[in-house]
């Protein structure tokens, strides 16, 4: 995985919610959430699997919504974090968080109804075994995004400290084929990088998001956005 030293460093734990989230960063934030509550749809009978939870960013806000949650990680430090975030919020006895590898996920089949990866897949260099291990574990979906090939992203991305993955549709649609997954649902989105944002002060970013969203309307917008995300669903057995 790309940068995995880095990503468990305590002081990267400590301060990646800050660093990534505040400020201009919120309006990535607020959309990331939207997009995932958008596909999930969490309730009281669904149980989500979080692969690369990280901080706990989404477990926290699904288990708010009532979802039975866990949480896995590679990174002791960023696990920790989460589960100070979802005790502080109150829904700690909704989660569970669990330290493991993505590529072996300790869990039978079938044993979540949705199993969702966000900031994943653009580290993975060899992301067709984890999305086969992620369907095998969920019964029914699957929700990840991806940083696309040809959008702006691929000016800076191998500067950054964990480098990045870039896909075109083309190539989701090949990895969700070969894990016997259908497409039910994509969104585009963010003309403007990520790190485009998190560099401006907040009334700043949402100025420039307002442009950025009325971009993404277009079609030529829509074809350079710089994420997309992604719901699949398992086939109904025959």
């Amino acid at each position: 995985m790309k940068g995995q030293d880095w990503y468990q460093a305590d002081e990267v734990a400590e301060e990646y919610d800050d660093v990534r989230f505040s400020d201009g960063g919120r309006v990535i934030d607020r959309r990331e959430r939207e997009a995932v509550l958008s596909a999930v749809e969490p309730d009281d009978d669904t149980r989500i699997l979080e692969v690369a939870c990280g901080t706990g960013r989404f477990t926290t806000m699904l288990a708010a919504h009532g979802a039975e949650v866990v949480g896995l990680d590679i990174s002791r430090e960023m696990l920790e974090q989460g589960r100070r975030k979802v005790r502080d919020a109150g829904v700690d006895d909704l989660v569970e968080f669990m330290r493991g590898d993505a590529s072996r996920l300790p869990f039978p089949d079938d044993h979540f109804d949705t199993v969702l990866a966000m900031r994943f897949f653009h580290l993975m260099d060899d992301p067709e075994r984890f999305i086969a291990e992620m369907r095998r574990v969920s019964s029914d979906q699957i929700v990840f995004d991806t940083f696309n090939r040809r959008s702006a992203r691929t000016l800076y991305t191998w500067i950054l400290p964990m480098g990045s993955r870039l896909y075109s549709e083309d190539q989701v649609v090949s990895l969700l084929r070969s894990a016997d997954l259908s497409l039910a649902g994509e969104e585009h989105d963010f003309v403007l990088p990520y790190g485009f944002y998190r560099s401006l002060p907040g009334v700043v970013a949402r100025t420039f998001r307002r442009i950025d969203e009325a971009i993404g309307e277009t079609i030529p917008g829509d074809y350079v956005a710089s994420v997309s995300y992604w719901d699949a669903r398992v086939p109904p057995e025959k």
